[in-house]
């Protein structure tokens, strides 16, 4: 599958915009959903009984509940970008290493920012958040780097793997905003262009080796440092003091509901094991097969934007 996004120019005004052969818009929400049974009214009985009885309810969140707003994932069956294409996602001691393997992230990112920025929460975002708000949602793990739940309004949140919107610095550790980036990327290629291809779950989109070549990359404002989005790479792991955290919170927890992960990433499904541990009830809300369904005494393969408005958090 070949998605193009069409040319991006710079416009009399100075600002950066796709042209109008941009073929894939906001509306194509359900591009990247894969498909899945109609909602079965006993398995929605089973889910509200499930968080009615639960007191202080954990939730960890994966790629699949972004799908629906337009955001694909990595291994979703004939919509996933493993499925899509042959691209694979950036390691991290690549990044760190290679200047010029930095050189190509940050051009593709910064092509692939004012689309991947402007993604809002669906109904699942916007349910959870809500769970929170009335008391039912004591915790909420993210999996996702793309700061939904926030936009949401969660609170009682950790992003586990950090989130795009942050920039920090490999060497003094400086954080920035991502938005405060992208004016600097735009002041020192004014007349750089690039037609991207595909969109990938971090924002990437696809560029040639010739478009890359002559952008050019920023450092740290601060200490000249190389500049790196504040999340955790493929090949990378996530800080101790933030999986202790989380850990604490599921001993914390009556019960744990996975939405939209299949938990193939070990970062997350440890936590499962704790959770086992402790003997929580699990349920899991996912379209396909996970890691996991074996310790889950609820499994559902729904859309989460369909299925979790429908639960009454009371």
């Amino acid at each position: 599958m070949r998605m193009s996004f069409g040319l991006t120019v710079r416009s009399a005004q100075g600002r950066w915009t796709p042209n109008a052969s941009r073929q894939c818009s906001h509306g194509s929400v359900g591009l990247f959903v894969p498909a899945s049974s109609p909602l079965d009214p006993e398995k929605v009985k089973e889910l509200q009984r499930f968080v009615t009885l639960s007191k202080r309810l954990l939730v960890i969140t994966g790629a699949g509940i972004s799908t629906e707003s337009g955001i694909p994932d990595y291994r979703s069956e004939r919509v996933g970008l493993y499925a899509r294409t042959d691209r694979r996602p950036i390691q991290h001691w690549d990044f760190v290493r290679s200047a010029a393997i930095r050189q190509r992230y940050w051009a593709r990112n910064f092509v692939g920012w004012p689309r991947f920025s402007s993604h809002q929460p669906n109904p699942a975002h916007w349910a959870l958040s809500n769970w929170e708000r009335l008391g039912k949602l004591y915790w909420l793990v993210t999996q996702n780097v793309d700061a939904l739940h926030t936009k949401a309004g969660s609170r009682r949140l950790t992003e586990l793997h950090g989130c795009m919107h942050r920039v920090l610095c490999l060497t003094c550790g400086e954080q920035t905003a991502r938005g405060v980036l992208q004016g600097r990327f735009e002041v020192l290629n004014p007349t750089w262009s690039a037609e991207a291809h595909g969109l990938a779950p971090d924002g990437d989109v696809f560029l040639t080796d010739e478009e890359v070549q002559s952008f050019q990359v920023p450092s740290c404002t601060r200490c000249g440092g190389p500049l790196k989005p504040d999340v955790t790479f493929f090949g990378d792991t996530v800080k101790p003091d933030k999986v202790d955290f989380v850990h604490k919170r599921i001993k914390e927890a009556d019960s744990l509901l996975v939405v939209g992960s299949s938990l193939q990433v070990y970062s997350g499904y440890k936590f499962i094991l704790t959770a086992q541990e402790k003997k929580l009830p699990i349920a899991i809300l996912n379209i396909g097969p996970t890691r996991s369904d074996h310790l889950a005494s609820l499994k559902l393969d729904s859309r989460c934007g369909e299925l979790l408005p429908l639960i009454d958090p009371h």
